[in-house]
């Protein structure tokens, strides 16, 4: 029997969604009380939710209260930019230096998670943006530069609430799955050039299904004002 999630846990997904699928106005102030009026809760688990989603990214709090995240469109190319560089710095690192080698244990780890998910595809969630982030992370850190990683780091956090819409369909959670999968199994072969290859268009394909869906944005009435360009 499937346990139920705690109610903050429900609540803040519902919110999540209802951010993700334009059902909640880009333009609309996230007042407690009225979104436990319509998600039928009290204020507690609206406020933990609300929580989470600002943590997220997803939400951000102007003088006038909390509001759904409005990116700027032009700073995504650029920060795409900065984290492909990151994340081929560390299989280039390897590449030139003798004394540098991959943690092949920890990739073996992460390489297991992810032939799991391609026997049990996960459901599209935009959630998963996580569980993406954790895998890029862990091979980043498999380099041994963990300055590279806390930059990392820093980048996905600019980048998560639009990276979100990366995994909504069921086409892109299995090639993302895929792609991941190749990605350590070439590195795990000692194909290095190969993986950098990879990667790189991995990356890419994701930063341009990103960049188009927030395009698409900005001509939907729902999200009309959910991208500043």
């Amino acid at each position: 029997m499937s346990v139920r999630p705690p109610l903050r846990e429900q609540v803040y997904r519902s919110i999540r969604n209802d951010l993700m699928s334009g059902q909640i106005a880009p333009s609309e102030r996230l007042g407690e009380e009225r979104l436990a009026h319509l998600y039928g809760v009290s204020r507690t688990p609206v406020r933990e939710a609300l929580a989470k989603l600002e943590s997220d990214g997803l939400v951000e709090r102007d003088e006038h209260g909390l509001f759904p995240y409005r990116p700027h469109l032009d700073e995504l190319g650029g920060l795409y930019e900065l984290r492909i560089l990151l994340e081929v710095h560390g299989l280039r690192r390897v590449l030139d230096g003798e004394a540098h080698a991959h943690d092949r244990d920890a990739l073996g780890s992460e390489l297991d998670k992810w032939y799991a998910f391609l026997k049990q595809m996960p459901v599209p969630d935009a959630g998963f943006v996580t569980l993406d982030e954790e895998f890029h992370i862990a091979l980043l850190a498999s380099s041994g530069n963990h300055a590279l990683v806390d930059a990392l780091q820093a980048v996905n956090s600019k980048l998560r609430p639009v990276r979100m819409f990366d995994y909504l369909t069921p086409d892109r959670m299995k090639a993302t799955v895929e792609e991941h999968i190749s990605v350590v199994e070439l590195v795990l072969d000692g194909k290095i050039p190969q993986a950098h290859e990879a990667l790189v268009s991995h990356i890419d394909i994701s930063r341009a299904v990103v960049l188009d869906r927030a395009r698409q944005a900005l001509s939907l009435a729902a999200m009309a004002n959910a991208v500043r360009n």
